[in-house]
């Protein structure tokens, strides 16, 4: 019986959509959600320690957000390669050795001798980075049943926002002990544990396994190319979606930290715990606007979440206190992850079956490659512009870029509830 077919039992709710999977489908589930938590995690480190690294190598906060720039503008190139990998080898092993890429990367992050090692480090690391998000959730959706896909698809992006609330705990309790180069290590550390789960308890996706079972490898090889191109427009039109997102995503998040510190001159156990307080914000939206999509429609719950993100500006950007900046940023990631908890169910729905591996996490990352710019425009107009105050630039940052997720979306359309048990 396919997973689609199966009949939703009456049991709701956050328990009673874990209590209709089977124990296969939860154990795939977690390994797809703890991979891309541990990538989120991986990248979110170094948007922490910026300002000590500028300071190891005597450089300016634009100099080190460079890394950050050539680590997302290096993700299509992961998207791809892994994505191949999955639908030609399968997703499980895809899964493995990109979790095992990106997690040497960050160790090696840790050693690099020059400014200059660790940006062609971080790029390195982008190419495994880029490859985790449509390799796990072509697993993931393909694995679980139809019902409460809405649900799942925003638990599983916002593991992006738990792995930064991982980031900002291990920022807040460790940074002062082991120093930017001990975060890497650390970073490094939890892939041990998902590698064993990934081992022992996941099996491969059953609509790849069907799907060889239908075709010749000859076949599978000359399907890549074809079924992307089959779709352009469809494409293209995801992958402007995907730049207004992660434009939406990186702008408000990766100076957020920094800007905190540089503008307000909060300690490091500060910025952390706001940092995991705007991260539960994150956490939750993404669940709340997931799960509210399986009734009002994917498109309109992410048009209702971005432009509510507009409103919360002045909390976000322009407050005085720890308390309120904490509740503004809460309040922010609220509404920016709530968008974002809906893309995964969204791009696999709209994906071609049997390149699902590949389309999705593609078009994901050629917009992140267009918006990589985002944080290095931000630094520069910040220092040469605004005199190092961050606040007008992320304020009019959230004001286009939210206007632009929700004009590029209801410019689309959307497939839910689509069958994704199948390849063909």
């Amino acid at each position: 019986m396919n997973a689609s077919s199966s009949q939703p039992p009456p049991s709701s709710g956050f328990f009673g959509n874990f209590r209709r999977l089977t124990p296969a489908q939860r154990n795939t589930f977690l390994a797809c959600l703890l991979g891309w938590s541990l990538d989120a995690f991986d990248f979110f480190i170094l948007v922490f320690c910026v300002s000590a690294i500028a300071s190891q190598f005597q450089v300016k906060v634009s100099a080190v957000t460079e890394a950050i720039f050539i680590t997302l503008a290096m993700r299509p190139i992961g998207a791809f390669l892994f994505g191949f990998l999955a639908d030609r080898f399968g997703r499980r092993r895809a899964l493995l050795l990109n979790i095992c890429c990106y997690s040497f990367f960050e160790l090696a992050s840790a050693f690099a001798p020059s400014l200059r090692g660790f940006l062609v480090i971080r790029g390195l690391f982008g190419i495994a980075m880029g490859g985790e998000w449509g390799v796990g959730a072509a697993l993931a959706f393909e694995t679980l049943p139809t019902e409460g896909r809405g649900f799942f698809s925003g638990l599983l992006q916002e593991g992006y926002a738990l792995g930064y609330l991982l980031a900002s705990f291990a920022y807040g309790i460790f940074f002062d002990f082991i120093g930017w180069r001990g975060m890497f290590v650390l970073g490094a550390l939890p892939a041990i544990p998902v590698i064993y789960l990934i081992l022992t308890r996941v099996k491969e996706s059953p609509a790849w396994l069907q799907g060889r079972v239908r075709s010749t490898g000859g076949d599978r090889e000359v399907r890549l190319v074809p079924g992307i191109l089959t779709y352009v427009g469809s494409f293209l039109l995801l992958v402007l979606l995907m730049f207004a997102f992660n434009s939406f995503s990186h702008g408000t998040q990766d100076l957020y930290p920094t800007f905190l510190q540089k503008n307000h001159g909060f300690s490091t156990h500060t910025t952390g715990l706001i940092a995991v307080i705007y991260n539960v914000g994150a956490l939750l939206g993404g669940i709340v606007f997931g799960s509210w999509s399986e009734k009002i429609g994917r498109r309109r719950a992410i048009v209702v979440a971005a432009l509510l993100a507009i409103p919360a500006i002045p909390l976000w950007a322009y407050s005085d206190t720890a308390p309120m900046f904490a509740l503004g940023g809460f309040l922010m990631q609220f509404m920016v992850q709530g968008a974002w908890g809906v893309v995964p169910a969204h791009l696999n729905e709209l994906s071609p079956p049997a390149v699902r591996a590949t389309f999705p996490g593609l078009a994901y990352q050629f917009g992140t490659f267009l918006a990589s710019w985002i944080t290095v425009m931000q630094s520069r107009l910040t220092e040469q512009r605004y005199a190092g105050n961050f606040a007008p630039v992320l304020a009019w940052t959230v004001v286009i870029v939210a206007t632009l997720v929700a004009v590029v979306t209801a410019s689309g359309r959307e497939a839910k509830g689509a069958d994704m048990s199948r390849r063909s």
